[in-house]
């Protein structure tokens, strides 16, 4: 049976017939009666340790606080962790907030990174916490399949046709994208071989993945260079492995097949730079 509803330890701060918005001061004070229907906006830090008293409560959806982010992503780890069980969580810029009071936060916190639950919602960085917490409340995040989140994303588009398209690994290329310029977020080691043989992108694009032993993250670039696949790699320090739109927007080419820069990439240059060389490149 639920327990009953604390109103020293939770503040309800908006309700409606799907739910409730409730502050408090810990992530701690999350309880069973948030279960399945209130957002809990708690002003603690959002690392993988609260996220688990979060997640068995399992509520609607969570906001906590940035805390500096830190090493590693310490402080915002929680986000991922509670997008694994599909529960929409944000974080708060901690400059924003006085830590600790859950009441400060909803009314005065500005949201800096969210989960793809929370996208899903409608959840946007630069968000205040009190819209943020209301759109989580009146919205239900999707629920897809593992292969389904690929991102997918048309960035820009070449002569004839060709486009620059974004996602999430090079396992979710399509047939069309032999037309392609591929940009996407996983290494770029002989694992990634099969694929690059498989749809032959007009040109690609994906991480270095740190570089590795031997610079392994990069050798399937080299390995399709003489089956005329141009390809670059952006380094794993300047663009987020696992996200596409990171590696197109963020990422600095760390390295380039002989056909790479034959279009004229270079190490260096941006990845923006890149793609638009090779979806202009003309083959041989």
């Amino acid at each position: 049976m639920t327990d009953a509803f604390d109103a020293d330890l939770q503040h309800i701060r908006a309700e409606t017939s799907r739910g409730r918005v409730t502050t408090m001061d810990s992530a701690y004070d999350v309880r069973e009666w948030n279960k399945g229907q209130d957002v809990v906006v708690n002003a603690s830090y959002c690392g993988v340790l609260p996220a688990r008293f979060i997640g068995r409560h399992a509520p609607r959806g969570a906001i906590g606080v940035d805390c500096g982010v830190g090493p590693a992503g310490a402080s915002i780890a929680g986000l991922w962790y509670l997008e694994a069980l599909n529960i929409p969580a944000a974080v708060a810029d901690v400059m924003t907030i006085i830590l600790g009071n859950g009441d400060d936060l909803y009314d005065e916190g500005v949201i800096s990174f969210c989960n793809r639950p929370a996208q899903d919602c409608g959840v946007e960085a630069g968000m205040s916490v009190s819209d943020a917490a209301r759109v989580m409340l009146d919205h239900d995040p999707g629920d897809p399949n593992a292969e389904d989140v690929t991102h997918r994303t048309v960035v820009d588009q070449g002569p004839e046709g060709r486009k620059v398209v974004c996602t999430d690994s090079i396992a979710f290329g399509l047939p069309e994208d032999v037309n392609n310029v591929l940009v996407t977020a996983g290494h770029t080691g002989r694992s990634a071989v099969p694929y690059l043989v498989k749809m032959k992108p007009y040109g690609f694009i994906c991480s270095d993945g740190g570089g590795g032993r031997d610079d392994s993250g990069m050798a399937g670039m080299e390995a399709v260079n003489e089956l005329g696949l141009a390809g670059a790699t952006v380094s794993a320090r300047t663009a987020k492995m696992g996200d596409g739109l990171s590696s197109y927007y963020d990422g600095v080419v760390s390295a380039a097949n002989q056909l790479a820069q034959d279009a004229g990439v270079t190490v260096g240059m941006t990845a923006i730079e890149a793609a638009r060389l090779l979806v202009n490149r003309s083959k041989a």
